[in-house]
């Protein structure tokens, strides 16, 4: 059994499919020699790896655009965190100078008279605590939409570190050798 399976896969090899002179149009390797010949004649003629290879061209560009918008969204938005730490520092520096001025209102208030002390103290601390929320609530915003940014600013470091130009180049050496296989 094992000996005739053997002899069946042999026979029906593509080898044995041709007969005749290699050189006639009665040999399918022959004519299938041509035709594939012909086919690469036409596509050099029609210069389809040029027109492959400025499309790859064109790709590898597009995505050093790309990269190269991340990297100033990633600076703007550093850009961005600081100016909103900075605000959240002065807010809190006004918050706490006008808890200092509310509290010196009222000892002067106080001298004058104890009811417009306490209705005057009440005031100023609760448009102080309005100020901080505002202020906590703006800082939390700020937050939320910096780490969105330095999410996509690590999306893109991440993108950035896996493609490198020889990994890109290697990318597109490997398309090359795939096509050339796929017409071999």
């Amino acid at each position: 059994m094992k000996k005739l399976s053997i002899l069946a896969a042999l026979a029906a090899t593509p080898a044995m499919a041709a007969t005749g002179p290699f050189f006639s149009l009665g040999n399918t390797d022959f004519i299938v020699t041509i035709s594939f010949l012909a086919f690469i004649g036409i596509l050099v003629y029609f210069k389809v790896p040029g027109l492959i290879i400025r499309q790859l061209d064109k790709r590898a560009l597009q995505i050093r655009t790309d990269l190269e918008e991340a990297r100033a969204l990633r600076e703007e938005a550093r850009t961005i965190l600081a100016s909103y730490d900075r605000k959240q520092k002065e807010v809190q520096e006004q918050a706490a100078r006008i808890v200092a001025s509310a509290r010196e209102e009222a000892q002067a208030a106080a001298e004058q008279a104890k009811l417009d002390l306490k209705a005057s103290i009440a005031r100023r601390l609760a448009a102080a605590d309005e100020q901080i929320a505002s202020a906590e609530a703006g800082a939390v915003r700020a937050i939320r939409e910096q780490a969105i940014n330095v999410a996509v600013a690590a999306a893109a470091d991440l993108l950035r570190g896996q493609m490198t130009a020889q990994a890109a180049s290697a990318s597109i050496d490997e398309s090359i050798r795939q096509v050339e296989a796929r017409f071999h």
